[in-house]
């Protein structure tokens, strides 16, 4: 069974910094893509940042120039860098592996969320 999971959420002032970590784990043939993904109390999930084993990213546009998505494949490891946060940042964050299991059948693993929270 694949499991991940998120630690690095708390309470950040605005224009403060947060780093979000998610590692990946169990039994599995490879992980594709990993992503972040954060959901506001009463509003819709959304795509924050993503990464592919290659490298290549994507980010929201209200990620663009403050948020950095980064991996280590070696530990199985995507982080979150989130600089110049602002209150509207304030989600719970979810992590997403993209993975091929033992029988190089595709699945999406989600972790339980980090609460993000930027307030004076």
């Amino acid at each position: 069974q694949v499991q991940v999971v998120e630690s690095g959420g708390g309470l950040v002032q605005p224009g403060g910094s947060l780093r979000l970590s998610c590692v990946v784990s169990g039994r599995y043939y490879s992980i594709y893509a990993m992503g972040w993904y954060r959901q506001a109390p009463g509003k819709q999930g959304d795509l924050v940042a993503a990464i592919t084993g290659g490298g290549s990213t994507n980010y929201a546009d209200s990620a663009k120039g403050r948020f950095t998505i980064s991996r280590d494949n070696a530990k199985n490891t995507v982080y979150l860098q989130m600089n110049r946060l602002k209150p509207e940042d304030t989600a719970v964050y979810y992590c997403n592996a993209s993975i091929y299991d033992s029988l190089y059948r595709y699945l999406e693993v989600w972790g339980q969320g980090t609460l993000v929270t930027v307030s004076s």
